[in-house]
C-alpha cells in the first residue's frame, strides 16, 4: 500500500481485502471515479492521473465548504467520489509523461478509464501497448457505447446517456410525455457493474494468471435495469408509456402529501393482504367498502379517487408518523426523505451511512458517505482525504518509481508533470 505520509494518521487502514492491488486511474467525473472509490474503500491503492490541463471537471462542481469559492480543491462531491486515493498530475501529451504512466503501470495491478475509446489510443497507452509492459495487467474502459458498433465514438455525460439507454423515457407523468430523471443515473449504475467485472478479473487472474480487457459500455449496462418495461417490448412489442408514480397494475401506488411543508410517503400496495393493512391504518374508513374499490381492478379503475382518499388521511399525519403506521400493518410504505432528513436518518446514522471528516488540506468538517456494505470478517471505509491536484508526486515519482528530486524539478520544466 501506500506510504504512511499518504495515509490520514487519524483513520489508520485496518486489513482490507483488496489491500496490496494498486490501480492506475484515470477517471473522469463520476462513472470511473465511482468505481475505484468502490475499490479504494476496500483497501485498494488507487493513483489517480489528472492534467492540470484537462483537470477532472467534477473539482469544480457545488457543493463547496461555506465561505469556500470555486476552487480545484474545494468541492465536497469530489472528495466523496475520491476519497482513499492519491493523485499525480501529468500532461499525457508529453512523452516524458507517458513513460512515466508505463512504468507505474508495470508495476500495478488494474488501469481504469472511461474516455471515449480514441483518447487512450491517441496517448499510446492502449491495451496492447500496456500488455507490453505488465503482461497480467487488468484494464477497464467504461465508454458511453463500447469499443466497438456504430456509436462507439458517441460522447455523453450521464444525463444525456440516461437517454441513449432508454432511462429518461420511462420518467415523467402520464400523458406528459418524458420528464427525465434530472441527475446522471448512469454513472453510478456503470461504476457499480465496472467494479464487479475488475474483481471478477482479479479473481480470474488469481486462478489462471492472466488479465484481460474489460469493455464496458455504460449504456448497455444501464439498459439492463429497465426491467420490465424492456421485457414488454421483447415479448409483445409494446412501448410502456410514462406513468409518474403510478404503477401498471397496482393500486395505490404513488407519492402522497403528508402535514407540513413539502412532505410526502411512498405507498405502495400489491396484494388484497396489503390492502386490508392500509384500511387498518387508516382506520377502516367507510369509503374502503365502497364497490369501487372492492379489488385491484376496481381500484386500478378509480385510481384518481382513491389517491384522493388516500391523501386525505396521509395530509393530516406526519410523514414517519405514516410510515410506521403502514409499516406495522404490512404495507410498503416509506417517508420520502429529503437531502437534509437522509443526513439526519436516525437509522442511517446508526448504520454509519455518513462519516464525519475533516478535509486536512482546508481543515473543513464534511459529512460524506461511508460504506453501505458491512463484512463480517473484513473492514472498509475512510481512510485518507481525496487528493489535491498532483499532490501525492513526491510518493507516486519518488518512492514508487524511484526519481530523485533533481529529476522530478527536471520534469517539471519541461513540463511533463505539475
Amino acid at each position: 500500500m501506500s506510504s504512511d505520509n499518504a495515509v490520514d494518521k487519524e483513520h489508520p487502514m485496518p486489513q482490507y481485502p483488496l489491500k496490496g492491488i494498486r490501480v492506475v486511474d484515470f477517471g473522469l467525473v463520476w462513472a470511473g471515479p465511482g468505481l475505484t472509490m468502490l475499490l479504494a474503500d476496500m483497501g485498494a491503492e488507487i493513483i489517480k492521473v489528472e492534467s492540470r490541463r484537462h483537470i477532472d471537471m467534477l473539482r469544480l462542481f457545488a457543493p463547496y465548504a461555506e465561505g469556500r469559492s470555486v476552487s480545484e480543491d474545494a468541492s465536497a462531491t469530489f472528495h466523496a467520489l475520491n476519497r482513499n486515493k492519491l493523485g499525480i498530475a501529468l500532461d499525457l501529451g508529453h512523452e516524458d509523461a507517458r513513460q512515466l504512466v508505463m512504468r507505474l503501470v508495470s508495476m500495478s495491478d488494474v488501469v481504469t478509464e472511461n474516455f471515449s475509446p480514441r483518447a487512450m489510443r491517441g496517448w499510446g497507452l492502449s491495451y496492447e501497448e500496456l500488455r507490453k509492459v505488465k503482461p497480467d495487467i487488468i484494464m477497464i474502459s467504461l465508454s458511453a457505447a463500447g469499443q466497438t458498433g456504430p456509436l462507439r465514438n458517441t460522447m455523453t455525460y450521464g444525463p444525456s446517456l440516461g437517454g441513449l439507454a432508454g432511462i429518461e423515457a420511462l420518467v415523467g407523468y402520464y400523458n406528459e410525455g418524458s420528464h427525465g430523471t434530472q441527475m446522471a443515473y448512469c454513472d453510478p449504475v456503470a461504476g457499480a457493474f465496472g467494479a464487479f467485472a475488475v474483481l471478477a478479473a482479479l479473481r480470474c487472474r488469481a486462478r489462471t494468471g492472466k488479465g484481460q480487457y474489460i469493455d464496458l459500455a455504460q449504456m448497455q449496462a444501464v439498459a439492463t435495469m429497465l426491467g420490465y418495461p424492456l421485457m414488454e417490448y421483447i415479448m409483445n412489442k409494446r412501448n410502456l408509456p410514462c406513468l409518474g408514480n403510478r404503477h401498471r397494475w397496482a393500486a395505490p401506488h404513488g407519492c402522497y402529501r403528508c402535514r407540513g411543508d413539502d412532505s410526502w410517503i411512498s405507498i405502495a400496495v400489491t396484494s388484497e393482504e396489503e390492502w386490508q393493512g392500509l384500511c387498518r391504518a387508516m382506520g377502516d374508513p367507510e369509503w374502503t367498502r365502497d364497490e369501487r374499490f372492492k379489488d385491484t381492478h376496481a381500484r386500478k379503475l378509480n385510481e384518481d379517487e382513491l389517491d384522493r382518499h388516500v391523501e386525505e388521511w396521509t395530509s393530516g399525519l406526519e410523514h414517519y408518523d405514516a410510515m410506521f403506521r403502514l409499516q406495522r400493518a404490512g404495507v410498503a410504505g416509506v417517508a420520502t426523505l429529503n437531502s437534509l432528513e437522509i443526513m439526519s436518518d436516525p437509522h442511517m446514522v446508526s448504520r454509519g451511512d455518513w462519516v464525519q471528516t475533516k478535509y486536512t488540506p482546508t481543515g473543513d468538517d464534511e459529512l460524506i458517505p461511508g460504506v453501505h456494505w458491512k463484512l463480517s470478517r473484513s473492514v472498509g471505509g475512510y481512510y485518507r482525504h481525496a487528493p489535491l491536484l498532483g499532490g501525492d508526486r513526491d510518493y507516486v515519482l519518488g518512492e514508487l518509481l524511484g526519481l530523485g528530486q533533481n529529476k522530478i524539478a527536471a520534469l517539471e520544466e519541461k513540463g511533463a508533470i505539475y
